[in-house]
């Protein structure tokens, strides 16, 4: 018997053998007989069977038969004859017939037959969200905006049950290292997990450049699924489609970083070199912030900001004079260094410690005046990129953990100098470069001086390394304990020491013979005279160095070793006996 449709108000018919089922309005529930659902098995096994669209909500399971996914619900007519099906189902709902392939008609079946307890209407859905900053950005909003977007996007599919959001977190960062996304890994760990689905408000939100596809593998590993609005909803991590869309949007996602890093950079220069602005960051020691009048951006002037420029600080301007003065007088950084503590002078964190709140503002040191020295915005020009920001990987082996921001001084080939002065100098320019090269002729290695013994010797006492010096037109090696620090030397501190490297040398090939003889007595090479005498090749003092720092050994000079009693005083330099030095392992040092 047929099934009989009827048309109207979405009513249809349908009946099997004897019995038959009444489909009421659209939206009601599927009324069969007893008999009906009886010969239903027999119907389907043996006959043919067919489908009418009657509107209803898609996802609906009438009658226990699985879901057709047709786009509509539909309700099942069980015949002896074929019906008219829609071109798109023709092979889902072919018939067995005489000869026909079963097996393969119910595997079709049961492909599409929902598995109990992932229906869509029933899904439990994960929230994740994330927002760069939480200085420009509301995270209030942001979160709302991309929370209503994933609720839109699940509607009729399920419901949000957990959220995991991330504030101030970019996205170049792996989840590994976001603290919320973390979290999110490890709960999709859990087989008890309270979600069975991860949905996104924006695709950026939670992935750029690669990260999809080092996530997908494991939202597949561990069942959960990821929904997000670029791919309509839920994602299909199998479709060769999808998995090119997802990756051409982290290209794009990571394109549109680079363009914005880009962008600025090149604005921030040009604003460097043509307006002479102040950029932001803390005021060198000895200038203060300035109101500078509105702020150049007519937009930002309407919000109320305000431009900043430098100007000499009346306190502490006078001290940053003094220190260039003293290093063109020839003084060392130390003993200026020395002399400020001395004074009472307060250091640049002690000065301004709500801008130094890092720091311990105690004393000065050795690199806080160096670093003034070097300072170029002393000279009255706005300077900027002195210190570049790099991007170096976290971990060689493991490139998924991704990069970290580094900061390193940069070559002054690549400072942005204003082409004219952005606020009142406190050194000349001409002063500011003799400073430079101040240090540039202490640091010349071109004038033959040659260290041999650089970075082996060690003072038994303090055990410090022996720091090189130049003694009578002759190398030499000192230790200065407390001589070139920033302190004041504490007179119980061990006295200056001073050795030749001459007076070293000679006694270099007798310490290598006695540390190699053991070890190559077996391979060494020998030469035999006439008479038969066993004749080794001689050590050079260049071959007892090189063994010296191939083997990372160290030479530890001790003055208080030795038989002193009965000896007349004698000069410096001839104190200390070469007798006295000894090799020792420790550490490796480099020259």
């Amino acid at each position: 018997m047929q099934a009989r449709p009827e048309h109207g108000r979405g009513l249809g018919r349908f009946c099997c053998g004897d019995g038959e089922g009444v489909v009421a309005e659209t939206g009601d529930e599927v009324e069969s007989s007893a008999e009906c659902g009886d010969v239903a098995g027999d119907c389907v096994d043996g006959g043919q069977f067919a489908a009418f669209y009657l509107g209803y909500p898609a996802g609906r399971d009438s009658h226990g038969l699985g879901e057709l996914g047709l786009g509509e619900s539909v309700a099942l007519a069980f015949s002896g004859e074929a019906l008219a099906l829609p071109p798109q189902r023709e092979g889902l709902f072919a018939s067995p017939g005489a000869g026909g392939d079963r097996l393969l008609a119910w595997a079709e079946r049961s492909g599409r037959r929902p598995v109990a307890g992932s229906r869509c209407d029933r899904l439990r859905f994960a929230f994740y969200g994330r927002v760069s900053t939480e200085d420009y950005q509301d995270p209030v909003t942001s979160r709302a905006r991309q929370r209503d977007q994933a609720g839109a996007l699940v509607a009729g599919h399920g419901r949000i049950v957990a959220e995991f959001f991330d504030a101030g977190q970019s996205r170049v960062l792996p989840w590994a290292r976001r603290p919320r996304a973390a979290a999110l890994v490890a709960a999709m760990a859990d087989p008890d997990r309270g979600f069975d689905a991860i949905v996104v408000g924006e695709y950026e939100r939670a992935f750029c450049g690669s990260q999809y596809v080092l996530m997908a593998p494991l939202f597949e590993h561990y069942g959960v699924q990821l929904w997000m609005p670029e791919a309509g909803g839920l994602v299909d991590f199998q479709a060769e489609g999808q998995e090119e869309m997802m990756i051409a949007l982290g290209i794009q996602s990571k394109r549109e970083i680079t363009r914005t890093r880009i962008r600025v950079r090149a604005a921030m220069a040009a604003q460097t070199r043509e307006q002479g602005r102040y950029l932001g960051g803390r005021p060198p020691y000895g200038y203060r912030l300035a109101d500078a009048g509105p702020h150049p951006n007519r937009a930002h002037a309407a919000w109320g900001r305000r431009a900043r420029r430098l100007e000499p600080d009346p306190l502490t301007a006078p001290t940053v004079t003094w220190i260039f003065a003293q290093r063109l007088a020839g003084h060392s950084v130390a003993r200026i260094t020395r002399a400020l503590n001395d004074a009472g002078i307060p250091c640049p964190s002690a000065a301004n410690p709500g801008r130094n709140a890092h720091r311990s503002g105690q004393a000065w040191t050795l690199t806080t005046v160096r670093a003034i020295l070097a300072n170029p915005r002393y000279t009255g020009r706005q300077v900027w990129n002195r210190q570049p920001t790099a991007m170096d990987l976290i971990d060689p082996a493991n490139t998924g953990l991704g990069h970290r921001q580094v900061q390193r001084w940069g070559l002054p080939d690549g400072w942005v100098i204003s082409a004219r002065p952005a606020h009142p100098a406190l050194v000349s320019e001409e002063d500011f470069i003799a400073v430079q090269g101040i240090r540039a002729a202490r640091e010349n290695t071109g004038t033959g001086r040659r260290y041999r013994l650089a970075g082996l010797l060690h003072r038994g006492i303090c055990k410090r390394r022996l720091e090189s010096c130049w003694a009578n037109n002759r190398a030499a090696y000192r230790c200065r304990h407390g001589y070139s620090s920033a302190s004041t030397p504490d007179p119980a501190r061990p006295k200056n020491l001073y050795i030749r490297e001459d007076r070293i040398l000679p006694h270099l090939p007798a310490l290598c013979a006695l540390l190699t003889v053991a070890e190559n007595a077996p391979e060494r090479r020998r030469r035999r005279t006439r008479c038969g005498a066993d004749v080794s090749r001689p050590v050079t003092e260049e071959d007892a160095i090189s063994c010296l720092r191939a083997r990372e050994i160290p030479l530890t000079y001790d003055p208080r070793t030795g038989d002193r009693a009965g000896r007349q005083p004698r000069r410096r330099q001839d104190h200390h006996r070469p007798s006295e030095l000894a090799p020792g392992r420790s550490a490796p040092t480099s020259r």
